[in-house]
């Protein structure tokens, strides 16, 4: 019996929504009626939400004024809200499914944001995890695509989901339920219609108990991936190194250790949004600078090592002037700080001396571009800063992150790094200028 089972299944796995406030996404079809009905027999307090997508006129409408009479029939607080669905898909350039989706899940969120409810419930159940399944498999997916659908996913809860369709149907017969049709769920032209009335019935047909197989195949997949996740989160552990930039290291040697480096550098990098596989197994042997970009990273050959960073934001390159009266300004990479001093005391990268005279104001800082070159301290002669960073080993991602102290085009300083022999302080100077990042 439907209502036992599912007591059974609340009281094992979820047993914290009793005492906590629920909200139950309510469209007025089958599924969502039976799910209100089942947590309204078991005298578990929720309240409903219902979302008018205004697609079929008349039909749209009856639905939503069918789960106002609910609501006021079980006393149970109602939330509404309708949606210009067709315009949000055309704005977005989305599928009218996917628009829906994203429509109801963000409103669902706002109404937990707004009124406090810990859990919203929706009511998936195992034909829709098996159409799911499907779906992903027809477009080609990873493991975690058959996983099928999650039975909590932060605050949704599907607690229907071991159930099937049939299961489902009986006890709204069986209890005389009243529920809506929806018109377009009869139509094969959408992708997940065409599997539910075309494919799925005839895999049942071969297998009478397909579902229910389906179910148990679903649960070792999930144990794998539970496994495959355990020896992934072990590889970042071994492999990721952050640098004190902000960037991730993976040694290329550490990571042959472990053998498979196109399947591990997958799970290692999925999550950032990289597609292009086949350019990153490529990248292991490939010359220092070459880059794969994903649409909010990338991967940058250095040397022995791969880095992973995000993708640097243009506003990185603007350039900061700076009056002759300033005494301080913020740069992306810290605060420079300017003070007249009579001596020079401490030396360290963070700070150079100057001879404030030989300035040019207002000073600029700057990224750095080809061509560009300087005096280095202590030396005879200039030198380009590309051979600069050559010579010091700096990494692609190093070079983005340098920042240059100009007196009109001239470089005073490779901040964080290497002063210019021009500007340095000598017998004659009359005013030593202290800078400092900090």
């Amino acid at each position: 019996m439907l209502l036992q089972e599912f007591r059974n299944h609340i009281i094992t796995n979820f047993p914290f929504l009793s005492g906590s406030k629920l909200l139950i996404a309510c469209s007025g079809g089958l599924d969502s009626i039976v799910l209100v009905k089942l947590l309204d027999t078991l005298e578990i307090d929720f309240s409903v939400a219902h979302c008018n997508f205004k697609l079929r006129g008349k039909e749209s409408d009856g639905d939503e004024k069918f789960i106002i009479k609910l609501a006021e029939k079980l006393h149970i607080p109602f939330f509404r809200i309708d949606f210009d669905t067709k315009k949000y898909a055309k704005e977005h350039k989305l599928s009218i499914q996917m628009a829906a989706r994203d429509l109801r899940y963000d409103w669902f969120k706002k109404l937990a944001t707004e009124h406090g409810f810990d859990y919203i419930l929706t009511a998936h159940h195992a034909d829709d995890n098996l159409e799911t399944f499907l779906i992903n498999l027809s477009r080609g997916t990873g493991i975690e695509g058959l996983t099928g659908i999650p039975e909590i996913n932060e605050i949704f809860i599907r607690p229907l989901l071991p159930f099937s369709r049939t299961e489902i149907l009986k006890f709204a017969k069986d209890n005389v339920l009243d529920w809506r049709e929806d018109s377009s769920n009869s139509s094969i032209k959408y992708l997940r219609n065409n599997l539910r009335h075309e494919v799925v019935p005839n895999l049942k047909l071969v297998n009478p108990r397909f579902l229910s197989n389906f179910n148990t195949t679903i649960e070792y997949l999930k144990q794998s991936n539970e496994f495959i996740q355990g020896q992934i989160s072990y590889l970042k552990k071994e492999l990721f190194e952050t640098s004190d930039k902000g960037y991730i290291k993976i040694s290329i040697c550490k990571l042959g250790e472990f053998g498979n480096p196109r399947t591990n550098l997958y799970f290692l990098l999925k999550d950032y949004g990289f597609k292009a596989w086949g350019d990153i197994e490529q990248i292991i042997t490939a010359q220092s600078g070459k880059q794969v970009f994903s649409e909010s990273h990338r991967l940058v050959k250095d040397r022995g090592y791969l880095l992973l960073t995000d993708i640097p934001e243009e506003i990185s390159y603007r350039e900061y002037s700076i009056p002759e009266e300033e005494s301080m300004i913020m740069i992306p990479s810290g605060a420079l700080k300017f003070k007249v001093v009579v001596g020079i005391s401490d030396t360290n990268l963070n700070t150079v001396y100057v001879d404030k005279e030989k300035l040019k104001y207002p000073l600029i800082v700057r990224k750095w571009k080809e061509g560009d070159y300087f005096y280095p301290l202590g030396m005879k002669g200039k030198k380009k800063l590309s051979k600069y960073f050559k010579d010091e080993k700096l990494s692609l991602l190093a070079k983005e992150r340098v920042w240059l102290l100009c007196s009109g085009k001239e470089i005073i300083w490779i901040i964080n790094y290497r002063a210019d022999n021009r500007y340095k302080i000598s017998p004659q100077t009359k005013q030593i200028l202290k800078i400092t990042l900090i």
